[in-house]
């Protein structure tokens, strides 16, 4: 199981690159190999501003459709483009070119975990 050291993580299986007051979002590698094969990415929240916890796009695979959480509170800034004609992208590089959104940080993100504490989580 990859789980990079440098980036955030959240008990919902969410990865955050925070870079400055900008944050990169997407799902783990162990969420997207819990799904299977991902299908549609469905993410339309550019330009607004989510709170922690809530919803911010839903991930649709063969088996199941799962809500998407916001990590921490902000702006939703871009959706990654590849996504909408490659949602299989997630599945093959879910920390590169799968990532989810790009936020503008509004709030803190001392409740993320780091790589080892989300390895703990999983069982790793």
């Amino acid at each position: 199981m990859n789980i990079p050291d440098g980036l955030k993580y959240t008990k919902d299986h969410e990865w955050v690159k925070i870079e400055g007051d900008t944050a990169t979002i997407g799902i783990t590698d162990f969420a997207q190999g819990e799904l299977g094969d991902i299908v549609y990415v469905d993410i339309n929240t550019v330009g607004q501003e989510i709170a922690e916890h809530e919803i911010f796009g839903t991930v649709e695979a063969v088996k199941t459709v799962s809500d998407l959480y916001m990590p921490l509170a902000g702006k939703v800034l871009e959706i990654n483009p590849l996504l909408d004609g490659s949602p299989e992208k997630v599945n093959e590089d879910p920390y590169g070119d799968g990532w989810m959104i790009k936020v503008k940080i509004n709030g803190s993100t001392d409740m993320l975990l780091t790589a080892k504490q989300y390895g703990e989580l999983i069982g790793q």
